[in-house]
């Protein structure tokens, strides 16, 4: 990686070079952003096992067995895939990572439950696209409500600081800080414990999760959050331990100084009748039309040079506007407004700075997209901006500002699935009745 041009500050443009040195990349990022100490130690990045880049999603990918997946993907030491960071980041697509698992089988249908998850984010990214900001508000009222006072909007500092007293719910807490990473359970038990049993308003909890997970997208964290409140859902998720022994083999539990009088104790009649009131709210049947094609600005013309935009969407050099402008200059720029708004920990940071030290000649800044692209693009002799296609409201606006003043081009991304016909993203079961079908074919080869 390399800096272009002489406004890129000297510290962001030597990222790269600290990339096969973890903990002095650490050092060189809690410099530069030292809001992301307060929340994790330099130290503490260094232990991170994850790296990102493509090397080491490739690494990650080649290793997945759809087969064993499907058998024990519910238990935390099952065969899951831990792909979602780079997932999340643009290093794999989805279609990809589709195409590879079956490879991997003797038969479509053996890949159906890791095509099924993938599904689900899918889905996630295309409700996001349609509601873009309002997924940050209840998509719908809840399914049941909370006895009690009214939620916190603030997630207390016992659960911030691992020392509830629950084995369980300290040990989730820990690994989340510690490594960004949770298994899907674990998330949907945190998650549903904080939300029906300690009373945090769910999107308290979310804005918790996305700090500190590598693969933090507002996308599936806010809208599983909901889910899970029952918000975007036909019901709350509530877990009892019964059900949390048996998908972790009673590690937490045996130890724990609550075992026999913690909060999921019983049966989940019984949890539901302690935990909410007999009278659910009063909910219409939801339908949440499906967003059009995005096309930033009025302008007719393609860029033919344009300068390619890696967002948090497309760290890589196989992302779509990369991949279709090979010989075009790229830039990264680390957004004020998303930095103040997700509030990225170390982590975090780290693990970008790895990827974008895989994508070759690129230009690193920090500020505003809006106001830093459509310069540098002039200054490098480019007659627009490229970008890969996103749900993000966030890069919508700051691309369509672009447009104003110089042609945008949005570079699609594989086909995972057949989306023409869709008509209705209110429920999960109905989009994938319509889709689920064409995401067991893998992707056409080009002619």
């Amino acid at each position: 990686m390399s800096a272009a041009g002489p406004h890129v500050p000297d510290a962001l443009s030597n990222i790269a070079t600290l990339a096969n040195d973890r903990p002095r990349l650490a050092a060189a990022l809690a410099e530069l952003f030292p809001d992301a100490v307060r929340r994790q130690s330099v130290e503490s990045v260094a232990r991170i096992e994850v790296r990102g880049g493509r090397r080491a999603a490739l690494t990650r990918l080649a290793g997945i067995d759809p087969v064993a997946y499907a058998a024990t993907r519910n238990h935390v030491d099952g065969a899951v895939t831990r792909l979602s960071p780079w997932i999340r980041h643009g290093v794999l697509s989805i279609a990809e990572v589709r195409d590879h698992a079956l490879a991997r089988v003797r038969v479509p249908e053996d890949a159906t439950k890791l095509v099924d998850e993938l599904g689900w984010r899918d889905y996630w990214q295309q409700v996001y696209a349609a509601l873009g900001p309002a997924v940050a508000r209840d998509v719908e009222p809840p399914a049941a409500i909370r006895r009690g006072a009214p939620p916190l909007s603030g997630v207390p500092e016992d659960v911030l600081a691992g020392s509830t007293g629950s084995a369980c719910i300290d040990a989730f807490v820990r690994r989340l800080h510690e490594t960004g990473w949770l298994h899907n359970h674990e998330r949907m038990w945190l998650a549903s414990w904080i939300v029906h049993v300690r009373g945090v308003h769910w999107l308290a909890g979310a804005d918790w999760f996305l700090e500190h997970l590598l693969d933090g997208d507002p996308a599936s964290n806010h809208l599983s959050w909901q889910w899970v409140a029952g918000t975007f859902s036909a019901k709350p998720y509530i877990f009892n331990r019964a059900n949390l022994e048996s998908f972790t083999s009673g590690v937490h539990c045996a130890p724990c100084p609550l075992l026999g009088r913690c909060d999921v104790e019983g049966s989940y009649e019984e949890l539901a009748a302690r935990l909410f009131s007999s009278a659910p709210a009063t909910r219409g049947p939801l339908r949440i039309p499906p967003a059009p094609p995005w096309r930033p600005g009025t302008r007719g013309e393609q860029p033919r040079r344009p300068l390619v935009w890696l967002t948090l969407d497309a760290l890589a050099d196989t992302s779509p506007a990369a991949a279709a402008h090979p010989q075009s200059p790229r830039i990264f720029v680390f957004d004020q407004g998303w930095l103040a708004a997700e509030r990225p920990t170390l982590k975090r940071l780290a693990f970008i700075a790895e990827c974008l030290s895989e994508v070759g000649e690129i230009e690193v800044q920090r500020g505003d997209p809006a106001v830093i692209l459509p310069a540098r693009s002039r200054e490098l002799g480019c007659d627009g901006v490229a970008l890969a296609d996103t749900p993000c409201p966030r890069v919508r606006r700051q691309a369509e500002a672009i447009a104003a003043a110089a042609p945008v081009s949005v570079e699609p991304w594989p086909a995972f699935c057949r989306r023409d016909r869709v008509r209705d993203l209110g429920r999960f079961s109905r989009y994938w009745s319509q889709v689920g079908r064409s995401a067991l074919e893998p992707t056409a080869s080009p002619r």
